[in-house]
């Protein structure tokens, strides 16, 4: 296992962000969920010097390809492998795939979770359709223990690579993070900083319903055209989205009625 990186808030000065130093104690960053979102998160933290274990539903032969084009900062391994190895986890799979990973397997861990409710994928969920709890508190529920951070849930996968700089880039982008746990944020907001994101605290796990589908901050915030047709977003342009333009975003959104959401 590699020993982590001292983890640089925003506001913290740091010779390292931004380049790609040798010889320097690196961080591991593991990813469960080797999807789009997953991929590119994978991507990101290689080119900014993280070591990157990923782990699927598949097991970690499904993964080689992926791996070898990530190079030798990157490896698979199975998902307990992936929980007990990393000093982070990003977690980026289905819905209800989060309930049935093992009670307590990231107890302890900060894990940015980039879950969101899609009813024609999941089927419909009393709990959120009823607006008694946002999507990120049932999750935060099924992840037993652990220090978790909503993040990367608002931005179209290939917006990612799109849209990362380096720290001080005038076109630098934020994305919103959300948390009941102070010190969790700032240690995400340390994480997204080094892969080329800004944050903005959007606040806590009750507060995300404002970054969830259909809402203002959700996707179309980065889109060069937000007028972009719904059957063109897989393929739309990015554009820089400060934090300032997504803090008046997350401001003026309006609650989703969940209940009526098809996607």
């Amino acid at each position: 296992m590699f020993k982590p990186v001292k983890f640089y808030s925003a506001a913290e000065s740091s010779p390292e962000r931004g380049t790609r130093s040798k010889g320097r104690t690196m961080q591991t960053l593991g990813i469960i969920g080797s999807g789009n979102i997953g991929s590119a998160v994978a991507r990101l933290a290689v080119a900014s010097g993280m070591n990157v274990i990923l782990a699927n539903s598949r097991g970690p032969e499904s993964l080689h390809e992926l791996t070898q084009e990530l190079g030798p900062l990157a490896k698979a391994g199975t998902v307990e492998e992936t929980a007990t190895d990393a000093d982070a986890i990003v977690l980026s799979i289905p819905l209800l795939a989060v309930k049935e990973l093992p009670a307590g397997l990231l107890r302890h861990k900060l894990v940015l979770d980039t879950s969101n409710y899609y009813p024609f994928r999941d089927g419909r969920i009393s709990e959120l359709d009823t607006e008694i709890m946002t999507t990120s508190e049932l999750v935060h529920e099924w992840l037993t223990g652990a220090r978790h951070v909503k993040a990367f849930n608002n931005i179209l996968a290939h917006h990612i690579p799109a849209l990362a700089r380096d720290n001080g880039a005038t076109d630098r982008s934020a994305l919103p993070i959300a948390s009941d746990e102070v010190d969790a944020k700032r240690e995400a907001a340390a994480i997204m900083d080094r892969l080329g994101f800004d944050t903005l605290d959007a606040g806590m796990l009750a507060d995300t319903w404002k970054f969830e589908p259909e809402s203002a901050g959700y996707t179309r915030v980065y889109l060069a055209d937000p007028s972009t047709p719904d059957d063109q977003l897989l393929s739309s342009e990015a554009g820089a989205t400060s934090a300032a333009q997504l803090n008046v975003a997350l401001a003026n959104a309006t609650r989703v009625k969940v209940a009526d959401r098809l996607f």
